[in-house]
């Protein structure tokens, strides 16, 4: 595979000094010059510089740093301080807009003014919040029989026009924690403790953020406007970042990090014990820990990620017990609590493995295989070294069609859900399992070259029918696969729209380019895009389903198209490929037609569509009440509304110890219902593919 490392011309980045000669403007603040404002450094008014022309010149969108780019870093950075309009006033709005216009030529200059004026700004008003939360926590008169209402989406909300009014949007705010907190079991007693617990905590946070942080959170701001996935990291976070990996193969096996005052889960290891529990997903936001069965709660909001995995981490064998506010929670959800046991990722539990069932349809017994793939792993190392088991996931699936095949399956299903993706090498060569030798993807980098990957290998491992089964969590080398599946029409794919990562990032440590003394950090920067051999791009639009399931889950909601500046889909140049002769197109409006039957006719299935949509409404309501009974009514409505999701949920268990019984086994497998209905469109295809009259092209 081709390295997509970029080669900076040093000379270039040398001649990117900032200009000290420039004037600058620093128009009266809403509040004083004080000792305590934190200041920029001579080091990141360089880095300003030298990574915007970087970027300039080497990010896949060709980009003009002008107004309109100024205007909406300007949006970013004040959404990234203060996302739901709790601590700024209309006035400081007002005064920051001479701003929107003025950061393209800051950085171009390396002028950090307008980044610390806006956020010495928000440290100040933080700590009238602070005063204020203090003061009604001190003699709270929360009363629960009120009938009052919160709205805890406040992304679109207006800035309050005075302290009054923030005032009462604060008080709601913190009866509205105070009723979920009860809600939850705790004391009254303790109810107010662990508020005021929380907001020293988040507090005392404050007063530990520095001018890195600062300059991080602005810097992002401008990557946010490129893509979602360029970013920069500061020299602190960059040696964490180049940690985690290492650290997340111990404890419960979840990458961290802050994001407002949560801590939220960036991504779970394949292999560890969040992984094999399911239950803990990318996206849900950690609120409390206990150490093992017994432990009490700690509320952990407002906790810097440093000192959160301190508390999740701990000794292999040793329990510990989450709070967990689900990514795709509802208004009134309750947060989920989760029981892990720590210990060290074994990759062995998130390779490759089957699964042989068999199914009675049409007076028929079909037996079929699944082969269930949780990510595209490879010890590049091993593989290197040319160890003779090196893992590989097309070595692996290899042997376990050899198997299925001496068993005699008639047809295997590969099953992506979740699958995030991992190496493309291993995309390449999984695709030639079932294909003769030909092109599998196309690499369009920056400068515009394309690369088309082909899997080289003439020999086809299985031959007979397939199904893939994605969902809209399948990503990146998932899509890949499943793309040249359908491309080639070697394979039926099912599920729902897959997430719609078509781009492809490097990482580059800026003082290996850059001759300075100081850290500077790293950046990850988008430099290419991936094509299918088709010609259409796999970014937003993913890999739709030849047959697409219910889905609780948008696009518009999850998945790259949920990002407004993702990069746009496209197409280049089809690549040349033979089709093959396994699936048309007459077959699939065959399977399309009994699949449309069994949705309408079989009272499982419409039972489910049904309350997927009840659930898909139900996310769209954002306010809740804050007296107490009907609160607690708003629970019971929405703990049934998720009743759906629960089912998706419990398709994903996987349960690897060895005291469970076969027939708790084969309960699990019935209520897998995208599993099922996979197995029957399969079972379908199986027989048409032995029909000549619906066989023939």
């Amino acid at each position: 595979m081709k390295s997509f490392l970029i080669a900076l011309a040093p000379v270039l980045l040398l001649s990117l000094q900032p200009d000290d000669s420039r004037s600058r403007v620093v128009p009266s603040r809403p509040f004083a010059v004080s000792d305590d404002d934190l200041k920029p450094t001579l080091t990141q008014e360089k880095v300003e510089a030298y990574v915007t022309k970087i970027f300039s010149g080497y990010h896949y969108r060709k980009f003009n740093v002008n107004d309109s780019l100024s205007s909406k870093m300007y949006d970013n950075y004040l959404s990234d301080i203060d996302r739901g309009k709790l601590y700024f006033l209309a006035s400081d709005a007002q005064y920051f807009e001479k701003y929107r216009t003025q950061l393209d030529e800051a950085l171009n200059n390396g002028d950090l003014t307008a980044a610390y004026d806006i956020y010495n700004t928000f440290r100040k008003r933080y700590r009238e919040r602070s005063n204020y939360i203090t003061k009604l926590l001190a003699n709270p008169k929360f009363d629960f029989t009120v009938d009052e209402s919160f709205n805890t989406d406040r992304e679109k909300a207006t800035w309050a026009k005075n302290t009054e009014e923030l005032d009462e949007i604060w008080r709601k705010l913190l009866k509205n924690e105070a009723l979920e907190l009860k809600l939850s079991g705790k004391a009254d007693s303790s109810v107010v403790t662990l508020l005021r617990d929380r907001y020293k905590n988040r507090e005392r946070n404050l007063g530990r953020f520095r001018s890195e942080q600062v300059f991080q959170m602005y810097m992002n701001a401008f990557c946010e406007v490129l893509d979602p996935h360029t970013r920069y990291f500061s020299p602190t976070d960059s040696d964490r970042f180049k940690q985690d990996m290492y650290q997340a193969l111990e404890g419960i096996g979840a990458v961290l990090r802050e994001d407002g005052n949560y801590i939220k889960v960036v991504e779970v290891v394949p292999g560890g014990p969040a992984f094999k529990d399911k239950r803990l997903k990318k996206d849900d936001r950690i609120i409390g820990v206990a150490q093992g069965d017994e432990g009490k709660f700690e509320d952990i909001v407002g906790w810097y990620v440093d000192d959160a995995v301190k508390k999740i981490k701990g000794a292999k064998g040793t329990t510990v017990r989450l709070q967990v506010l689900a990514g795709d929670a509802l208004a009134n959800d309750p947060p989920k609590e989760i029981r892990l046991v720590r210990e060290k990722v074994n990759l062995q539990t998130s390779r490759a493995r089957k699964e042989i069932v068999t199914l009675n349809q049409n007076k028929h017994d079909y037996k079929i295989g699944i082969i269930n793939i949780p990510s595209f792993y490879r010890d590049f190392e091993g593989a290197g070294k040319r160890d003779k088991d090196f893992a590989s996931t097309t070595r692996d699936v290899q042997k376990i069609i050899d198997s299925l095949k001496a068993e005699n399956v008639e047809g295997i299903v590969i099953d992506l859900r979740n699958n995030g993706g991992g190496s493309l090498t291993e995309a390449i060569s999984l695709t030639g399992l079932f294909i003769p030798k030909g092109p599998v993807v196309q690499v369009r980098e920056s400068s515009g070259d394309t690369e088309v990957q082909t899997d080289p290998d003439p020999s086809v491992t299985y031959d007979g029918p397939i199904a893939v089964l994605i969902n809209r969590f399948s990503a990146s080398a998932s899509e890949i696969f499943a793309a040249a599946i359908q491309d080639y029409k070697r394979g039926i794919i099912l599920g729902e729209q897959t997430y719609g990562k078509g781009t492809v990032q490097t990482m580059v440590d800026l003082n290996q380019w850059i001759k300075d003394t100081d850290k500077l950090g790293q950046i990850n920067i988008t430099v290419a895009k991936f094509y299918r051999i088709n010609g259409s791009s796999t970014q937003r639009k993913g890999v739709s389903p030849d047959i697409e399931f219910p889905s609780a889950f948008s696009a518009e909601e999850y998945g790259e198209s949920s990002q407004p500046t993702a990069l746009p889909w496209d197409q280049i140049a089809t690549a040349r490929f033979d089709l093959s002769k396994a699936l048309n197109e007459k077959q699939v409006a065959k399977l399309k037609e009994k699949y449309q039957q069994r949705l309408k006719s079989e009272t499982e299935m419409k039972t489910f569509v049904d309350e997927l949509e009840l659930f898909r409404k139900a996310r769209e309501n954002t306010v809740v009440s804050l007296q107490e009974t009907k609160r607690k009514k708003e629970r019971e409505e929405a703990e049934k509304k998720r009743a759906a999701l629960k089912k998706l949920e419990t398709e994903e268990e996987v349960d690897d110890d060895e005291s469970t019984t076969p027939a708790k086994a084969a309960d699990k497998k019935k209520k897998d219902i995208y599993m099922n209905e996979t197995n029957r469109i399969l079972a379908d295809y199986i027989a048409l593919s032995k029909s000549p009259s619906v066989a023939k092209r």
